[in-house]
């Protein structure tokens, strides 16, 4: 399955705030069904597993200039949506494992944003895409080895203040993949516009 996105036409010069988050969310917010098929957490699963194929495809081959492109004003550049999907799916992955192994696990929420400032996302992308490879394997080994009941175990996110089970944040990290891939081909679509 290849992961399909829909991008809105956005206007290089954007004037008011729903504009601005139009672009934020180029494939709109989230939204987890409450009923969800195994025929749609098995289309997840695929997303999942072929995410950092997607992710290569798009920016392996582009410029140091290129990846310092931005997707929108004031945001991450391409460099840093690439190092930001590994640090996010590297705690995806143990979210996963600890609600797997433990009763209700309380999730520790960190600073996106902060880790997006810190030195290592200036790194060659080649490190992350590396890291993305091995991890989305294992993690796709993992979840095509739950069961209905597996997947029905929770968590819990302190932020949200709510318990979350384990098909919803399968569905959240399915379209946060998607919601990544948009942006990295929004900053290559206004080319360099949003500096």
């Amino acid at each position: 399955m290849y992961i399909q996105f829909q991008l809105v036409k956005i206007p290089i010069k954007m004037s008011t705030s729903i504009e601005l988050e139009t672009i934020r969310y180029p494939i709109g917010k989230l939204s987890v069904p409450k009923e969800i098929s195994e025929e749609q957490i098995s289309e997840w699963i695929d997303d999942i597993a072929e995410f950092p194929v997607h992710v290569r495809q798009l920016t392996e081959n582009l410029s140091d200039e290129v990846l310092d492109w931005k997707y929108r004003p004031d945001s991450w550049t391409i460099r840093q949506v690439v190092h930001h999907v590994a640090d996010s799916h590297m705690n995806s992955i143990i979210r996963f494992k600890l609600a797997l192994t433990e009763e209700v696990p309380i999730i520790k929420p960190y600073y996106e944003e902060m880790w997006a400032d810190l030195v290592d996302s200036e790194a060659p992308i080649s490190i992350s895409l590396s890291l993305l490879d091995g991890l989305h394997a294992r993690w796709t080994i993992l979840l095509k080895s739950l069961s209905e009941d597996d997947f029905n175990r929770k968590l819990f996110h302190p932020e949200q203040g709510r318990k979350l089970t384990l098909t919803y944040m399968l569905g959240l990290y399915e379209w946060h993949c998607r919601h990544h891939l948009a942006h990295v081909q929004l900053a290559l679509d206004h080319e360099d516009s949003f500096a």
